[in-house]
């Protein structure tokens, strides 16, 4: 893998907290490169140098997030679905999530991108109904998938939006235990 020149990763990153810092009072249609651009105290022709627009930003950040849940759920979701622990998956979800909390927050919000939420929600959708499909033989999984993902998706954005949350492994304790019941696994 070719390794990016410090000085690129720096301007990347002042760009990408510029623009969740931005997003955190307007919406992405009301933010301009201009003032994107002042904000990381950068000249927009640097900023075109990385991204065609504003949009082209906030599609990289969203990339680098999946690329992350997806390399979790490779990881964690592999062998036989009765193996599975689904706390540990979760566990590394909300570190993820907690890691990345600001941006995870901003893309969550009324300001955030509404195609994020719903690509989170396809990506969970995808991996439960596989779990699902090779756990029970009744033809309710469909709800049961709709149950978790809105599940999931509401926990994480309470979550998020809590002054002093719990900790990742409290969360992934506690949203393991509901999905579980929830779903009437064990």
């Amino acid at each position: 893998m070719e390794k990016t020149d410090r000085r690129v990763r720096r301007t990347r990153t002042l760009l990408t907290r510029g623009l969740i810092q931005l997003m955190k009072e307007k919406d992405i249609k009301e933010i301009s490169v201009k003032e994107l651009s002042d904000l990381a105290d950068i000249n927009r022709g640097t900023f075109y140098l990385h991204y065609t627009d504003i949009y082209d930003l906030l599609k990289n950040i969203e990339d680098e997030l999946f690329q992350e849940f997806n390399a979790i759920l490779d990881r964690t979701l592999t062998g036989a679905p009765d193996k599975h622990d689904p706390e540990a998956t979760l566990r590394e979800i909300f570190l993820l999530l907690h890691r990345n909390q600001d941006t995870a927050r901003v893309m969550m919000s009324p300001h955030g991108d509404l195609a994020f939420v719903n690509r989170l929600k396809h990506l969970v959708q995808e991996r439960i109904c596989q779990f699902l499909m090779h756990t029970h033989s009744t033809n309710h999984h469909t709800y049961r998938e709709a149950f978790a993902i809105s599940g999931c998706i509401g926990v994480i954005e309470t979550w998020l939006n809590q002054p002093a949350p719990q900790t990742p492994e409290e969360m992934a304790k506690l949203c393991s235990h509901m999905l579980l019941k929830g779903l009437d696994l064990k």
